[in-house]
């Protein structure tokens, strides 16, 4: 994301001041004017969070970024396949476990995670490969037991959420036969209650380029909101309530189980 379009949604965001704003992308650690996109926002929202890489944010290149966040007390909501390092290294890389570990212990040694300190530090969990999470309740019971054990390490909440068919999934899906039977999984376990708390309901994401979509995954399949390419600096007003939501097969991986985060 340029500075630029940083500017747009600063802008953005001061029009219509959101309840949270979600900074998210893979790695946005990596986007060398993340700091300037945090500084502007930081006072727009209640809560504004970093969806981050952890090995990214780790390491003395980082600290200043580090204490930005504790600064403006930005919420961090970090992946962690397992607790397992084998399983874990099978899905992200040989050596993720050790880099995540001590990037989550260089965090708690800055206050995050740890009771009392208002540094909320949050993690999330996929399975690896195509079957629903354990439920999210006796999921984080366990990262907390192994993740304290193992490594002594704290955080905050943890979420669970299914895989979405699309990207390299989906293609891992199809060369290997799994896709449908993937998909009448996610159908059949269908949640109606995960329908109120849908994130496309209630959220507007925003493209590194600044165009408006109704949720990440419509971003991904480049379906914007309302059928027509906006970008940030052209919106006057936020969809209205009951405006069409662009769906699709995908859309079943929020509905199955406890959601989507």
């Amino acid at each position: 994301m340029s500075r630029e379009t940083m500017a747009a949604v600063v802008s953005f965001a001061r029009r219509f001041r959101f309840r949270a704003i979600d900074i998210t992308g893979g790695a946005p650690e990596l986007v060398p004017d993340l700091p300037h996109l945090i500084d502007g926002l930081a006072p727009l929202a209640p809560r504004l969070m970093l969806r981050t890489y952890l090995s990214a944010l780790s390491g003395a290149a980082r600290e200043s970024l580090l204490a930005q966040c504790v600064a403006h007390r930005v919420v961090l909501v970090a992946s962690l396949p397992s607790t397992n390092p084998s399983q874990a290294d099978s899905q992200r890389g040989a050596g993720v476990t050790e880099k995540a570990i001590a990037a989550l212990k260089e965090l708690n040694a800055a206050g995050y995670g740890v009771e009392g300190t208002g540094l909320e530090l949050d993690l999330v969990v996929n399975p690896v490969g195509a079957f629903l999470p354990a439920s999210q309740e006796s999921a984080e019971r366990r990262f907390r037991h192994d993740l304290r054990r193992k490594w002594g390490v704290a955080f905050n909440h943890l979420y669970t959420f299914a895989n979405v068919p699309l990207g390299r999934f989906r293609t891992w899906l199809l060369r290997t036969g799994n896709y449908e039977r993937y998909v009448k999984t996610l159908t059949e376990r269908f949640n109606p209650s995960a329908v109120d708390g849908l994130m496309c309901r209630t959220i507007l994401s925003v493209s590194w380029d600044g165009f408006l979509y109704d949720c990440d995954f419509n971003l991904a399949v480049d379906r914007p909101t309302g059928g027509r390419k906006v970008h940030v600096s052209d919106v006057r007003e936020l969809p209205p309530a009951g405006a069409p939501i662009a769906i699709g097969e995908y859309c079943y991986a929020c509905t199955a189980g406890s959601g989507f985060t």
